[in-house]
């Protein structure tokens, strides 16, 4: 099998160059190692002429999801799917999440609001922000649309445990890991909700409402963050392509290389 093993370009992976690099070639070792013959190639730089049995992909620009698309109606074997890159954005999640019954942030709230750019995932510090009331969520509004962003995605601030999970659909992987344990952190702002408590949750209800999402937006690849209340419950608030997996690389390199296989 030959495949080809697409970088993000580096807009998209705020502090995680390094990081998203690392997992898309952990998982070409796996491939290397099964004897796949195995090519990376920049999004920047991917052509026509670029050819393979299997396509993994963390690349995000409009003309790499059109490519991806291409290759898909030549019977390629895309990871993640164009399709699904075309659901990923925020926004499109956000609505796939109400729709489908997936526990999600509420829109009003005491607490304080968020606001995360809803056309596609961040790209800088300001593309999620917290407003401590109504009167900082419209200028922070304002802000955005100064920005050119007029896809803002606003929800109230949940308090509880900030958990980040990691998973590969249809394989049985997922991890879940507390930022604030590790001092992990892309943005500082798991700091909104203090150190985890570690309240009591169920995994598997997590596992399983996580993949359900997962296979509503099509991808193979994921990653999300949720907050766990005291009483267990849990509302998920971010959800994304192939992130970096830097808490889980080796296992997760392991379960990408066997769903390209099933």
């Amino acid at each position: 099998m030959k495949a080809l093993l697409i970088y993000r370009a580096a807009q998209f992976s705020p502090n995680s160059v390094e990081k998203d690099k690392m997992i898309l070639e952990a998982v070409g070792e796996e491939l290397w190692n099964k004897g796949h013959d195995v090519t990376y190639v920049a999004e920047e730089n991917i052509s026509d002429d670029d050819d393979a049995d299997v396509i993994l992909s963390m690349g995000r620009l409009p003309e790499t999801i059109e490519w991806l698309a291409r290759k898909e109606q030549q019977a390629r074997l895309t990871v993640n799917s164009s399709k699904a890159l075309r659901n990923a954005s925020r926004s499109t999640i956000e609505r796939l999440m109400r729709e489908n019954g997936i526990p999600a942030a509420p829109l009003e709230g005491d607490e304080g609001y968020w606001l995360k750019r809803g056309d596609a995932a961040a790209q800088q510090k300001g593309d999620v922000v917290y407003a401590k009331d109504g009167e900082e969520r419209e200028r922070l509004l304002a802000d955005f649309k100064a920005r050119g962003i007029s896809d803002v995605v606003v929800t109230a601030h949940v308090a509880g445990d900030l958990v980040k999970f990691y998973g590969v659909r249809g394989t049985g992987f997922f991890k879940c890991f507390y930022p604030t344990d590790d001092g992990e952190s892309k943005f500082d702002n798991e700091l909104h909700n203090g150190a985890a408590h570690h309240y009591a949750f169920d995994n598997q209800q997590l596992m399983t409402t996580a993949e359900r999402l997962a296979a509503v937006i099509g991808l193979d690849v994921y990653g999300g963050d949720c907050i766990v209340r005291s009483d267990g419950t849990f509302a998920i608030i971010d959800f994304n392509d192939w992130p970096s997996f830097s808490r889980c690389r080796e296992e997760a390199a392991k379960a990408i290389a066997l769903r390209v296989e099933l």
